[in-house]
């Protein structure tokens, strides 16, 4: 039986962070001929970005419960994580590209998504299918309640875009997602 082992300082030295080829820092926006002010891209690209940690982390839990899911429901529910995994990926794109043409820098590392996210982490053990479809449900309502107020926030300094991309994007993909969960589990949040 192997072991793994972590990588030796020696090698880790190697693999240390390099900011001198930073062209631009995050939290900082570059101004495009995009029609929109400074401010009103400053605030989309802040509330895209914690909207994207915040998908992402959903995303994730889709694929670790495709993989630990158990019970009776096992083959349904494996194919529906993979199905909204598959269209959370595609939300990650669209959102990440948004904050970029706004000019700003998409957040996109783990740990900075760990760091910002407020869905809270899942244990790494295995759960029940149902204690999955509830974790899922409550990580889609903090992402539908934040993609509400950001699509109002949106609307009030002009953003057409990213409200666009909120409510046609963001909010249906998550509330057809609650649908599909919630009818796996009888009289889920009621």
């Amino acid at each position: 039986m192997t072991t793994t082992t972590r990588p030796t300082q020696a090698r880790t030295k190697t693999m240390t962070r390099d900011d001198h080829h930073v062209i631009q820092a995050f939290g900082q926006e570059r101004k495009l001929p995009i029609a929109l002010s400074a401010a009103a891209c400053k605030k989309s690209v802040e509330n895209l970005n914690q909207l994207l940690a915040d998908t992402m982390t959903l995303r994730d839990m889709y694929k670790k419960h495709h993989w630990q899911v158990t019970g009776p429901n096992f083959y349904s529910l494996h194919l529906l994580f993979d199905k909204h995994f598959g269209e959370q990926v595609e939300l990650v794109d669209g959102i990440a590209e948004r904050v970029m043409m706004l000019g700003g820098v998409s957040i996109a590392m783990a740990q900075d998504v760990a760091e910002t996210s407020i869905i809270p982490r899942p244990p790494r053990g295995r759960e029940s299918a149902e204690a999955q479809i509830d974790r899922l449900l409550k990580a889609h309502e903090a992402v539908l309640e934040e993609a509400r107020a950001m699509a109002r926030d949106a609307a009030k300094v002009g953003d057409d875009g990213t409200n666009d991309l909120i409510v046609s994007d963001v909010i249906r993909t998550n509330e057809m997602q609650v649908w599909f969960l919630a009818e796996h589990v009888s009289g889920a949040h009621k």
